[in-house]
């Protein structure tokens, strides 16, 4: 880690770091050609790319954590620089966490020492010795650094990122040792971030945060005074930090005015202006070369074929960028389970005594797509791991419905890979009764080309190991996915793609992530774990997030009823019971046609679900086929049934998203 002291921006040059002209190969592939960029006071910058395409070896060399040629990184000699490593790195033995992070203010708390040497050293000197006019200006400069520095906030600094990041304040005396490797993670960013560099290099910071924590580090970044470059596979939280996008694709060094979601769009233009542009080149050289093969023999067009000749020499060709390959995957149709497809009901976990959670129940429908969510150390994983029967509870019992059946993909799934297996001896373990032609297929889609299905699992890199336990996952149907963190090591296109796959995937899916922009495309349900309980609340991670935005909100504000402020001080009873009633009142008026009307599209689906189960059953009885007439009607019926129930679950769910809205607005105290 990159040495950084508390510093302010005062005196930065605007330059702070410039990359010239950076090649670097590695055999036969070049990781780099020719790159170019540099970094300004402030600039707030998302560095993206492929898995492999050198975006974590670009920051190192920035950070000079890895050796360059001369002059080609230069940085700015007034501008510190910190830098947070993927991996951990060691922490000293015997220290506690507040002490650890307390190292950060390192270099001011070597001033405030040398001040109270010099103090101590004036009151024993004369005033008259030669030494105590150099003593009291030394004395006067190290006063006006303490005095520039934030060492008088340094407490409520190291507590409120400690805080922020997840610690508890019981955890500031506990020696680091005590702590997991994504804890240490956590240890390590709270110290970067304390000692406030003029550029700051983060790579992958949000690895191990649960949501709360990345949103307050989000919040943080944003007010944060000094230059960013983040690499990081979580699309809301760049779109969230960053102004400007540097894309390494291929070798070269794209940059992007915009944050994440910007770049997605500019690129997509670029890419439609530069294949039009190479269109029409390529028609042109067509074109002039009809002309020269129909006319090279004829005498008398030789001058006309040669300047034709001379001007596709002169002609800059336009080159089209390769596209980088991505995940491309469907999961296999799921098998059809009972609408019920797993009940949970009074689960309870404890650990060396302490309890994890207890007296949790909740129900999953077929179809429904669940985001678990709450605080690290929650027990997310553990709850995951019970439903999938990778673990046992203590007490309670999970219940799987009818014809259901559950593929599990752990968080550290990537690890429990047989190393001294291949990529396709793996998959062909997990799935037997496909050919070595589809093994070879499903393998491909997870980018394992050519030879790279017969290497060793041992020599395979983290994201190619998460993309081999993804691809296993998938090799048998099932109609119940439980994922834990499931988008790790995956670039942002293969997430696009598994994301997209999870949308259309039309079974039931319970799924631990922290990563928003990822889980908001596609659930439905969250369930939030919190102080050893679990709540479950409908809508997708964006409304969740919201109505805990709102509640906040509502604790630092004055109540209000209607939009209008309560008056000063404390309310009668017969005020409050006033306001109650004219509150429910208002509810009853504005749900009650809504709630009828939602209640009544409930019934009929049911009733239309529980015919097309019947259907389902009728269609899969191979007796059914031998009447034709029979099997044409039934299948018509079907189809007909689940027409009307897609046009009668859409009016549904905007049903309650009204619903929704109006209780949203009566809480804020808005009128609807």
């Amino acid at each position: 880690m990159v040495a950084a002291t508390n510093n302010q921006s005062i005196g930065i040059p605007e330059n702070m770091l410039s990359i010239n002209n950076l090649t670097i190969l590695y055999g036969k592939k070049t990781l780099f050609n020719g790159v170019s960029a540099r970094v300004l006071k402030n600039d707030r910058i998302g560095l993206v790319g492929a898995n492999g395409s050198g975006k974590t070896t670009l920051l190192r060399i920035m950070a000079g954590q890895q050796e360059s040629d001369d002059h080609v990184v230069v940085r700015s000699r007034y501008a510190t620089v910190g830098y947070l490593p993927q991996e951990i790195t060691a922490f000293p033995a015997g220290s506690s966490l507040y002490e650890e992070a307390r190292t950060a203010f390192a270099d001011i708390l070597a001033v405030q020492h040398e001040l109270e040497k010099a103090n101590i050293r004036l009151g024993t000197i004369d005033h008259a010795a030669p030494e105590f006019a150099a003593l009291l200006e030394r004395q006067g400069r190290l006063q006006h650094q303490l005095d520039e520095s934030d060492i008088f906030r340094m407490q409520s600094q190291i507590e409120k990122v400690l805080v922020g990041l997840g610690f508890r304040e019981k955890d500031f005396g506990r020696p680091c040792e005590a702590f997991s490797g994504g804890w240490l993670m956590r240890l390590m960013l709270a110290k970067q971030l304390l000692a406030r560099p003029a550029l700051l290099l983060l790579d992958e910071p949000t690895n191990h945060l649960d949501i709360e924590s990345v949103t307050w580090l989000e919040e943080f970044l944003q007010g944060y005074q000094g230059a960013l470059v983040i690499i990081s596979h979580d699309r809301a939280f760049l779109d969230g930090v960053t102004s400007r996008t540097w894309e390494i694709s291929l070798g070269r060094l794209t940059v992007y005015k915009g944050n994440y979601s910007a770049y997605v769009k500019e690129k997509a233009s670029r890419m439609a202006i530069q294949r039009a542009a190479y269109d029409n080149q390529q028609a042109q050289i067509q074109q002039t070369m009809r002309f020269v093969d129909r006319f090279r023999s004829k005498s008398t067009k030789a001058s006309q074929v040669q300047s034709r000749l001379r001007q596709l020499d002169k002609m800059d060709k336009i080159e089209i960028e390769s596209e980088e390959r991505g995940v491309a995957f469907r999961f296999p149709p799921a098998q059809a389970s009972g609408k019920l497809a797993l009940a949970v009901t009074g689960l309870a976990k404890s650990y060396d005594g302490e309890t994890i959670f207890s007296d949790i129940n909740f129900e999953l429908h077929r179809g429904d797509k669940l985001a678990v969510l709450g605080v690290n150390g929650a027990g997310k994983s553990t709850l995951a791991k019970i439903m999938a029967g990778q673990e046992t509870a203590d007490a309670g019992t999970v219940q799987y419905g009818h014809n259901v059946k559950v593929a599990y993909f752990g968080q550290h799934q990537a690890r429990e890979l047989a190393l001294e297996y291949t990529a396709l001896e793996t998959l062909s373990h997990a799935a037997e009764t496909m050919t070595v032609t589809q093994l070879r297929s499903l393998l491909g889609a997870f980018l394992f080309r050519g030879d790279d299905v017969d290497k060793k699992v041992a020599v395979l890199s983290g994201g190619e190991k998460s993309r081999l336990a993804l691809a296993r996952m998938i090799a048998t149907p099932a109609n119940l996915l439980i994922m834990d963190e499931p988008t790790n090591h995956l670039d942002m296109t293969s997430q696009d793609v598994l994301q997209e796959a999870l949308r259309q995937y039309d079974g039931t899916i319970v799924i631990v992530s922290h990563n928003r922009f990822f889980l908001d495309q596609f659930v439905t349900r969250v369930l939030e774990v919190k102080a050893g309980r679990a709540s479950l609340h409908e809508g997708s991670v964006s409304d969740y997030l919201a109505r805990l935005h709102r509640q906040e909100q509502k604790k630092i504000r004055p109540s209000s009823v209607s939009g209008k402020l309560a008056p000063a001080g404390v309310a009668s009873d017969r005020e409050r019971r006033q306001s109650e009633a004219k509150l429910r009142q208002e509810k009853s008026r504005l749900l009650g046609p809504a709630r009828k009307a939602a209640e009544a599209e409930e019934r009929e689906i049911e009733v239309m679900e529980r015919r097309k189960g019947e259907l389902e059953q009728l269609l899969a009885d191979p007796a059914l086929y031998q009447d034709q007439e029979a099997f044409a009607a039934r299948s018509r019926e079907y189809g007909e049934l689940g027409r009307r129930l897609k046009r009668h679950l859409a009016r549904w769910e905007e049903l309650q998203e009204k619903i929704e809205e109006i209780e949203a607005r009566l809480e804020d105290g808005e009128s609807p």
